[in-house]
């Protein structure tokens, strides 16, 4: 059981998100090229020795926005949620409809088509897919209380949060929640991707 968050802890991480939003908001205003590290001090109202406190660089800072809305979930309620005879899959597909809330997926898409623009941001797309999918594993792991192999949950947290890649560079043609249909034909819903994806998990390909 982790500990109870203290008043510094608090203060620390609403720090962090403070420099990693200005950073993310100068990113998306000026692209990487346009603002330098004072820039992102300034805005947040901190000092250049603070960021080094929290990031090594503003990439870092720009991806830390995202890693940070991959926060853990509330167990408690997601298992309530899950009928007697549920499965590893049912428990995932649960944790993906509170994860992935219409806010976060749109945040992720601009983070992603950024990243596409900008290449030293890359590599930090891998660190917020492998926060959200060891979350996941952790999830699989308690819910299932060792009646699957611990194999079993890396494939399959790994299957599931690999296959939103794809949507969110642009690769298919999924509109995300709350998201309008547009001049794109064919495109589905992702609530008829999500289904779709949980049908072929479900039958085993």
């Amino acid at each position: 059981m982790n500990p109870k968050p203290t008043l510094r802890d608090k203060k620390k991480e609403a720090t962090a998100h403070a420099l990693a939003e200005a950073a993310f908001k100068l990113a998306l205003e000026q692209g990487m090229d346009g603002f330098i590290v004072e820039d992102v001090v300034q805005q947040a109202g901190f000092s250049r020795r603070t960021f080094a406190n929290y990031f090594s660089c503003k990439e870092e800072a720009v991806a830390a926005y995202f890693i940070g809305s991959a926060s853990n979930e509330d167990e408690t309620l997601l298992f309530a949620d899950l009928p007697p005879d549920a499965t590893p899959l049912d428990a995932l597909y649960s944790l993906l409809k509170m994860q992935f809330t219409s806010e976060f997926l749109y945040k992720l898409r601009q983070f992603v088509s950024l990243a596409n623009q900008y290449p030293s941001l890359e590599p930090y797309i891998l660190s917020v897919f492998r926060r959200l999918q060891m979350a996941a594993q952790e999830v699989l792991e308690k819910f299932s209380h060792g009646r699957y192999s611990e194999g079993y949950t890396h494939l399959l947290a790994g299957a599931v949060y690999g296959a939103f890649v794809p949507i969110l560079d642009g690769r298919l043609n999924v509109l995300l929640p709350g998201e309008a249909p547009d001049d794109r034909s064919g495109a589905m819903s992702f609530d008829q991707y999500l289904n779709s994806m949980f049908g072929y998990l479900h039958n085993g390909f």
